[in-house]
């Protein structure tokens, strides 16, 4: 899996390889896309039951300012990273968002989901990744 080191939109510094260790789903997303939009509560709700796993936000070809309002707007209680040339989606080879990976604690991508998540595919992909929801 590509590592990255990337700014929050809190402007501090996240680097993947600082997630060793723990199951983390990573999700690509923007302020400007529908089903981002419509997948962010479940994320929500999922950040805060699941256990034992990290979640990390890629904000994609977007604007920092639109980026911190759909986070405040939803309440995305984990970080997210700005991606400012898209080099960490072309390194995870994202064709477009939202698309989440689900990487284990070895930091081996499991599962990889293109489109809006629902609660069916959230559950099957973190399964994977040894996280119950």
């Amino acid at each position: 899996m590509p590592a990255f080191t990337l700014v929050t939109l809190s402007g501090q510094s996240l680097s993947l390889g600082g997630q060793a260790g723990k199951p983390t789903v990573i999700n690509f997303w923007a302020s400007w896309c529908v089903p981002c939009r419509e997948e962010a509560p479940l994320l929500r709700e999922f950040a805060q039951q699941a256990r034992n796993v990290r979640g990390i936000g890629v904000v994609f070809q977007d604007r920092a300012d639109a980026a911190r309002a759909f986070k405040q707007e939803f309440a995305v209680p984990y970080p997210s990273v700005l991606d400012p040339q898209a080099q960490t989606a072309i390194n995870f080879g994202v064709a477009g968002v939202p698309e989440t990976f689900f990487v284990d604690a070895q930091g081996v991508v499991q599962a990889k989901h293109s489109g809006p998540l629902n609660r069916d595919s959230l559950r099957l992909n973190a399964r994977k990744i040894g996280v119950s929801f």
